[in-house]
């Protein structure tokens, strides 16, 4: 790594805090960093790839606003959000489809020119780590409890749940709107209601997850950064809105507060975060009323302003150091 590492930070136009926050803990520590938005590709984000120019070698730069990136000279990456194209309204279905194809092949292409640095989180890992069965299958095999879960598109596998589990609430695996664009209302946690278990018809055309409603006394949001843990715990069960789900709740309805983990649990969730292949991962767990620490998910790039923000947690700057430490 040069004396002034360099830093690309991936994320999207509309987000703000976080960014600014890691930028600021890079810069303190002698770093710089270059802001790529992957939503202004490829409307107002150029990427360039050449190869076999005068020197015979290859080229790969970026620029957006103004500023120019050469990608020989980023020592690492953080991954925090890569967003899909974004195309001009009123192509054809066939042109918009092939126009998307291609602006992904380019920028999948781009980044993998950068393989060998840093990456928080790696590629490879972050993608598989996505896949919500295998954190589930991965955590129950470290002895994490969980939830009675079902994933399914077969109704009556969800009435039989119910037969078992009568208190049951519904999600998605992934992040999920109604207008299937992301403008629309995103898809919460909902509680499933008798009246559900008749109008499961949708499944025929989207699976959905099935789990045991936990009794709550507190949900943890856990933050790790490699081996280091930044705990936030939030009561939400006061609002009617967020009493399923926290981010519901409204502004002045919950609060979050610090929290310490038990040290063996703290232990499984950071053996977790490595089976999995992770250097960052955001933790959901449910402490319930009778002591017991229940696994949700972990999300490999979780949010985590609202725990710098209200409980001037320093995971800014735990994300700095990491991005900065020597490639192994």
């Amino acid at each position: 790594m040069t004396n002034s590492p360099s830093v690309l930070i991936l994320t999207h136009s509309g987000d703000g805090f976080v960014v600014e926050s890691v930028a600021r803990a890079l810069e303190r520590r002698g770093a710089t960093s270059f802001r790529l938005d992957t939503d202004r590709f490829p409307s107002s984000l150029q990427l360039s790839a050449e190869f076999g120019g005068a020197a015979g070698g290859e080229r790969f730069r970026a620029r957006q606003g103004g500023r120019e990136l050469e990608a020989s000279s980023v020592d690492a990456v953080w991954c925090r959000r890569v967003w899909r194209p974004a195309l001009p309204e009123g192509l054809s279905p066939a042109v918009l489809e092939g126009a998307r194809r291609e602006s992904t092949a380019t920028l999948a292409g781009w980044l993998g020119a950068l393989e060998d640095c840093r990456w928080i989180n790696p590629r490879c890992a972050d993608q598989r780590a996505q896949d919500k069965l295998l954190q589930l299958r991965t955590a129950r095999r470290l002895g994490l409890d969980l939830p009675r879960t079902l994933v399914t598109n077969d109704p009556q596998a969800v009435r039989e749940l119910h037969g078992e589990v009568p208190d049951l609430v519904a999600k998605m695996l992934t992040p999920f709107s109604v207008s299937m664009d992301g403008r629309g209302s995103f898809v919460h946690t909902s509680p499933v209601r008798p009246e559900d278990l008749e109008a499961l018809a949708g499944l025929s055309s989207s699976p959905m997850v099935f789990q045991e409603n936990i009794p709550k006394q507190l949900e943890l949001r856990v933050t790790l950064v490699g081996a280091r843990a930044f705990v936030g715990a939030i009561d939400a069960s006061g609002s009617a809105a967020g009493g399923t789900d926290w981010r519901l709740a409204g502004k002045n309805e919950a609060r979050w507060e610090h929290y310490e983990l038990p040290p063996g649990l703290l232990a499984q969730l950071v053996e977790l975060t490595r089976e999995l292949g992770l250097i960052y991962g955001a933790i959901d767990l449910i402490l319930t009323p009778d002591g017991r620490y229940v696994f949700l998910e972990i999300n490999p790039a979780g949010e985590w302003g609202m725990l710098e923000a209200e409980l001037e947690l320093p995971i800014a700057d735990a994300l700095a150091e990491a991005l900065l430490e020597p490639v192994s």
